[in-house]
């Protein structure tokens, strides 16, 4: 049985990323009969190599953490490769004969196995990340802003509805975000946390990051 989501204060947990991963799943069947080859919103991908790196965002983070021994200073070494000049550096690929329903299956399946990777390591484990050293919190909650951030871009270019809960989008900005201001928006902020919009008296970022290194280890 799935633990309870925690509350906007809470840590992220397991339960989180699958409800992103959900919550993206059932905007983006609306989808089906769409044209995923358009631009997703401000990036240089298309909507359908979106949701693949997306996919593969999500696999990569639940083998990074899931070695009995997780590296500490480099990637798990998969063989990363691009379909094009300037798509998504990618290890996980939809078939494309598979259409947009097999895409999807990609997607829920790598959510599954960051969910369960997440649920099932101590929260005394540490793996790399180029934004910090990271605990199963911290993936969870790398994952569920790459799910709630990307399935922004690609609901842009496929004309989709997609504003998530505004407690799961506090938990994440609470976790890697200590810039972030407080007292606006959720998710109008994470998508100024990411380098997608503006707040009021605040520009749209060029240049972003988040901290997942935990704040016991020395996180800002």
């Amino acid at each position: 049985m799935a633990e309870a989501q925690g509350s906007s204060s809470g840590p992220v947990t397991a339960a989180d990323v699958e409800h992103a991963v959900r919550l993206a799943l059932a905007t983006l069947r609306g989808a089906a009969a769409a044209d995923w080859g358009v631009r997703a919103g401000s990036l240089e991908w298309d909507c359908w190599e979106t949701v693949e790196h997306l996919a593969d965002d999500l696999l990569s983070y639940a083998a990074q953490l899931s070695p009995a021994n997780p590296p500490l200073d480099t990637h798990v070494p998969f063989a990363w490769s691009r379909k094009r000049p300037g798509g998504p550096a990618n290890a996980v690929f939809a078939d494309r004969d598979a259409g947009p329903a097999g895409l999807l299956q990609v997607l829920d399946a790598s959510g599954g196995l960051l969910a369960a990777i997440v649920r099932t390591t101590p929260p005394t484990a540490r793996a790399h990340h180029v934004f910090g050293r990271a605990d199963p919190e911290g993936f969870a909650a790398m994952g569920v802003v790459e799910t709630l951030v990307h399935i922004h871009d690609v609901a842009e270019g496929l004309g989709l509805d997609w504003t998530p809960p505004a407690d799961l989008c506090d938990r994440v900005l609470t976790r890697l975000f200590p810039d972030a201001p407080a007292g606006t928006d959720r998710w109008p902020t994470l998508l100024w946390a990411t380098g997608r919009a503006e707040l009021p008296g605040r520009p749209r970022l060029t240049s972003w990051r988040w901290y997942g290194t935990p704040r016991a280890d020395g996180r800002p």
